[in-house]
């Protein structure tokens, strides 16, 4: 352990104590701040040469202040002369440009992973990625974490008999057909049309949900469009209630307002992205801790021990 330290950002600093408790570890000190025109500022105050360095920055709101400060950090680490740098991201923003859906737009996650790489960065833990598929990116091993078994944990204390998990849409059908698989309940599909970025329309409900409570899964919630009308759609076929359950509580726009007008009964995300108190006072929004799964993949990945136990 005297040869670990962990660093963090700004963007979520409540997350990086935690897992720096889970482990028993003290925080490494760093500046991170800004100067007068706006650019960041980074220096470390730890010695940090021969050392194996963590450092806890998920890439949320604002999202590109978030992602120079973790690329600067990752640079002056490489300068200091540390003898390996993980990233540590709970969320990885850019995740949804994963591939060319129309001519001339970039292949954002893949820059992400380009830039990462270049500034030092020799691994990445990051937990639900938006597609598999962004691992292939990199060049480094890449851990990518689930928060299942934090979410089923949930569910099972919370939820008796007669569930039924909803995919959002067909995308997530796979991910949804585990859950179910493990909660021994039914699977339901709905049928999405999105006609803009953000715009989404429910028209569909692929399954049997009458009479049953219904949690809608997804791997984060950004302006809450898909699960609201998903929501209404599926207690238009005769749901007793519906739930969900989302890692990543982007919630950007009108998503609170959305939630809390909505017929979601609650909504349980991680806290993989820092939640707003005046989010949590409408009362439907609850935040799964999920900082033990990340202080694990850090001392595993620091000792060298299998990590495959954390994926399941």
């Amino acid at each position: 352990m005297d040869e670990l330290i962990i660093f963090s950002g700004n963007s979520n600093p409540g997350f990086a104590k935690k897992v720096c408790d889970y482990l028993g570890s003290p925080l490494g000190k760093c500046m991170v701040n800004r100067f007068s025109d706006g650019e960041v500022r980074i220096e470390i105050n730890d010695n940090v040469r021969l050392r194996d360095v963590f450092i806890i920055q998920s890439t949320c709101a604002p999202v590109n202040d978030n992602l120079v400060e973790l690329l600067l950090m990752i640079d002056a680490l490489k300068r200091a002369s540390a003898t390996r740098i993980t990233a540590v991201m709970p969320y990885y923003g850019y995740a949804r440009q994963d591939k060319k859906v129309a001519p001339r737009v970039p292949i954002s996650a893949k820059l992400v992973a380009d830039l990462l790489q270049k500034a030092g960065a020799k691994r990445i833990i990051t937990m639900d990625l938006h597609a598999g598929q962004i691992q292939g990116y990199f060049d480094i091993p890449v851990d990518n974490l689930f928060a299942a078994p934090k979410i089923i944990e949930y569910i099972k204390e919370n939820f008796k008999g007669n569930l039924v998990i909803v995919s959002p849409d067909a995308g997530g059908a796979e991910r949804a057909r585990a859950f179910a698989k493990r909660l021994n309940a039914n699977l339901a599909v709905v049928d999405k049309r999105r006609d803009a970025p953000n715009i989404s329309q429910a028209m569909a409900v692929i399954g049997d949900v009458a009479d049953k409570v219904a949690i809608i899964l997804d791997d984060m919630v950004d302006t809450a469009g898909t699960l609201t009308e998903a929501a209404h759609a599926i207690l238009d076929k005769g749901a007793r209630e519906v739930y969900a359950c989302c890692v990543h509580p982007v919630l950007s726009g009108p998503a609170v307002d959305r939630i809390c007008s909505s017929e979601l009964r609650s909504i349980i995300v991680a806290d993989t992205i820092p939640v707003k108190p005046e989010i949590l006072e409408c009362g439907k929004v609850e935040v799964l801790s999920v900082t033990e799964l990340f202080g694990e993949a850090i001392i595993r990945s620091h000792r060298g021990d299998s990590v495959t136990s954390l994926f399941v």
